[in-house]
């Protein structure tokens, strides 16, 4: 049986808020923290600890961090109020958020510095796979760092892939998995919208589409937000500038070209730049859908 242990997840997000739920369903002592304080209020109602960070730094076995990007991390970690100084030794970092693996490899000399342990750990799976304990997580680290954050691991993962004895490994194949998503979506997007352009309705792409080999993973879960014209965001279109960026920043410091993620990444800033950022990513499909001068279905 796990033990019961103290946990913070820091960034109660879409992502990050089903994980401190998943955490604390586990049995364990968590402490959900964010720079929305409403956030904060609602997870504490549903059984959440209380205790601000700084109290808490000393005492807690584990440290999530599902914040949106490597800046974010690195204030969590190390900024003014920075909280890997005050854990106690032993206790371990879970950093989630997509990084480049050269961040991440800084992040785990650091931590380490303080006897502190760092598991490179991004997550894939969606807000829905979070709530219910069920993400995959690209995780690399030494073997310390997987034990020490194993309460973690089983708490919010249905998949671990261990990736390596080192941190920045998991941080790599995130990059990969991040080119094929934000690829897919704007494929999506653009088949979509040239369906429409030839007659083919949004209901009927998502009901032929999905039974043949044009499919993919994003093109279901995307594809019926741009049917019922609702882009609540579930994964937003502000995410994707960050990601494909870190992905293209990768890719040209190993002298690698990546033509399609940048056509990938130019229809998410021009998404952006339309206003549309705070959507839901599928709200990309709205940029073809000027361009081709479509129309996509409303939310009635």
């Amino acid at each position: 049986m796990t033990k019961t242990e103290q946990i913070a997840i820091v960034g109660l997000g879409s992502m990050g808020y089903g994980m401190a739920g998943s955490v604390l369903a586990a049995g364990h002592q968590t402490h959900g923290f964010d720079i929305n304080p409403a956030q904060v209020a609602r997870f504490q109602a549903q059984g959440g600890a209380d205790g601000d960070l700084d109290s808490i730094a000393g005492s807690i076995d584990a440290l999530v961090v599902v914040v949106l990007n490597a800046a974010q991390t690195e204030t969590v970690l190390f900024g003014e109020m920075g909280i890997v100084p005050a854990m106690k030794r032993g206790s371990v970092v879970v950093a989630c958020a997509t990084v480049p693996p050269a961040f991440a490899r800084d992040m785990a000399d650091r931590c380490a510095d303080y006897g502190v342990h760092y598991l490179d750990a991004p997550i894939s799976g969606g807000a829905a796979k979070a709530a219910a304990g069920r993400l995959s997580i690209m995780a690399s680290g030494t073997v310390q760092a997987f034990a020490a954050a194993a309460t973690v691991l089983d708490a919010t993962a249905e998949k671990v892939f261990t990736l390596g004895d080192a941190a920045g490994a998991g941080s790599a194949m995130k990059a990969v998995n991040q080119l094929l998503a934000g690829v897919h979506i704007a494929a999506m997007a653009e088949a979509l919208t040239f369906g429409l352009s030839q007659g083919v309705s949004a209901e009927k792409f998502v009901e032929v589409i999905p039974e043949c080999a044009g499919t993919s993973w994003m093109l279901e879960n995307r594809a019926p937000h741009i049917v019922t014209g609702d882009y609540t965001p579930h994964s937003s279109v502000n995410i994707w500038p960050k990601d494909l960026g870190i992905v293209l920043d990768i890719a040209r410091g190993a002298g690698f070209e990546a033509p399609v993620t940048e056509a990938a990444l130019a229809q998410f800033v021009e998404a952006a730049a339309m206003g549309l950022g705070g959507e839901d990513d599928a709200a990309v499909a709205k940029v073809y859908a000027a361009r081709a001068g479509v129309v996509l279905p409303k939310n009635d």
